[in-house]
């Protein structure tokens, strides 16, 4: 609860409504979080667990049923200020970190139902292509999440930056750069966002400079030159307590006619990973550790898909989208799929026509005739290929590239599902998965292994039974904590209930002061 509470857990007062009812909005929100902590991902789970005893957590005789839950929590959406909520949270979070690295990434939320008609995506851990809803989470370099937006159909990530992730930290979240510091410092970026190499677009990364000062970091895609070994240096860089040795260099390119700098990390197989930025403030081993802390964001994906059920679809309501929405033409989309793959089979025959060219003129005079048989057998089926390239091209130009969403076909217009309830409910997981990752830094901070674990024993330490004693007279809420597995984890409890005693937390919606001990 101090954890919850210091995260910004009790803000939701400044933003909604109470309820009516038994269980008011403070029941409602508290129920919710607990559940997520004690790994009970949805509403639905409830009816598993002892309602009794879980409503002691609460001071209730008893959790809301799942049923009571669910029109809470419908309740809670109708208000429609999750955004509202989330915007808040993240500019406290920004400037308490005083940060300035905004790490993005998109997530996938696969749908299966039949209600709504969305666009397909390709999903990476899946490898296949599937209707669902992207979400695209910003995070700090330590995977901390500030706050999540969600695409209409099929956006990509740089429509996404330019149209809703950038608006909102330049006005709203962002740490403001005073305007003299800027004119001051041709080189000081306001910001820099991080992302994975979805987009490799230099006009766009300049347009971002030139137009706001947003600096970028990112990998760059399809390099195929190798710089000389003489040109890396070993460094030596410290991450989490560990050192490591990194073997680094840094050129000045030029790409599409903007100037960048380019860092490559030498592997101990050879290949090299090649990092762009226009950030001309950082050293070359700061944008190596900053390119590579982008892992912590997929972690933080990956923890929540399992312990907090991030891709559980929290409502099945409906919505229609703008119907002047513009999205790419389903046909034309079609047609450009066809002719990748046709492209690609081309290709690969070229590259057997030309192998076989070679063998020709390296081969023997008694093997010319085999070889030019096989090579003009290779150039008709090219020739065929070719032409039916070209009919899907002239196929193609008579559909448009985009078309409004009132100008698809009914039965495939696109609509979308009400985001409102499923906003909700990732805004208190950020905030419990903040709440928790405090608490597991400060629990280990005498563990070796603290990676591995931190979460292991944090998870343990919110299942481990306790005591629950109010004292109405000396107003205290005294949590007496049953022992852990070994004399090791029950120090590093008693060290824990030492630090939260310091905090002085008073429950919500009482006037009782949490005291924590170790029962035995």
């Amino acid at each position: 609860m101090p954890s919850l509470v210091e995260t910004g857990l009790l803000s939701y007062r400044e933003h909604y409504e109470d309820l009516n009812g038994y269980y008011d909005l403070d029941a409602t929100i508290l129920s919710l979080a607990f559940l997520y902590l004690c790994r009970i991902k949805n509403p639905e789970q409830t009816k598993h667990i002892s309602p009794g005893e879980f409503g002691k957590l609460l001071g209730y005789d008893r959790i809301p049923e799942a049923k009571n839950l669910r029109k809470k929590i419908s309740e809670i959406a109708k208000q429609k200020k999750s955004k509202q909520w989330n915007t808040a949270l993240a500019k406290t979070w920004v400037n308490e970190e005083d940060n300035t690295f905004y790490y993005i990434d998109g997530h996938v939320q696969v749908y299966s139902g039949s209600k709504a008609i969305l666009g397909k995506k390709h999903i990476s851990r899946l490898k296949i292509c599937l209707p669902g809803m992207t979400e695209y989470w910003i995070n700090n370099s330590e995977g901390m999440p500030y706050f999540v937006v969600t695409g209409e159909v099929n956006e990509k990530m740089q429509e996404m930056i330019m149209n809703q992730i950038l608006p909102r930290l330049l006005s709203e979240i962002a740490i403001n750069v005073p305007s003299q510091q800027l004119e001051e410092d041709a080189d000081l970026p306001r910001f820099t966002l991080v992302f994975d190499r979805e987009i490799s677009s230099p006009k766009f990364f300049a347009q971002l400079w030139t137009e706001y000062r947003v600096a970028i970091l990112t990998y760059k895609k399809n390099v195929k030159d190798k710089w000389d070994n003489d040109d890396f240096v070993e460094q030596k860089i410290q991450i989490d307590n560990n050192e490591v040795v990194m073997e680094l260099s840094e050129k000045t390119i030029e790409w599409d006619h903007v100037e960048f700098r380019e860092i490559r990390k030498k592997n101990s197989d050879s290949h090299q990973t090649s990092i762009i930025t226009n950030n001309k403030k950082l050293t070359a081993v700061l944008v190596a550790i900053k390119m590579f802390s982008r892992w912590t964001q997929e972690n933080f994906f990956k923890y929540l898909r399992s312990d907090y059920a991030l891709d559980h679809i929290a409502h099945y309501l409906v919505n229609e989208i703008d119907s002047e929405f513009e999205v790419v033409n389903p046909p034309h989309r079609k047609l450009t799929n066809i002719l990748k793959k046709l492209r690609e089979r081309i290709v690969r025959k070229e590259a057997k026509l030309y192998t076989l060219i070679k063998q020709n003129i390296d081969a023997g005079i008694d093997q010319t005739q085999t070889y030019l048989n096989k090579q003009a057998k290779l150039e008709d089926e090219l020739q065929i290929l070719k032409i039916q390239e070209n009919e899907y091209i002239t196929e193609r130009k008579k559909y448009p590239y985009k078309i409004t969403i009132k100008e698809m076909v009914e039965k495939e217009r696109y609509n979308k599902l009400d985001i409102e309830s499923k906003l909700f409910q990732n805004i208190l997981k950020m905030i419990c998965y903040r709440a928790e990752t405090s608490l597991a830094i400060a629990l280990s901070s005498d563990y070796k292994k603290k990676v591995n674990e931190m979460r292991a024993l944090t998870k343990s330490l919110i299942k481990t039974k306790a005591n629950i004693k109010p004292d109405y007279v000396n107003k205290t809420l005294t949590i007496e904590i049953f022992s852990l597995s070994n004399p090791r984890d029950n120090l590093a409890v008693r060290n824990i209930c030492e630090i939260l005693n310091e905090t002085q937390t008073i429950f919500p919606t009482t006037n009782l002061m949490l005291k924590y001990k170790i029962a035995t």
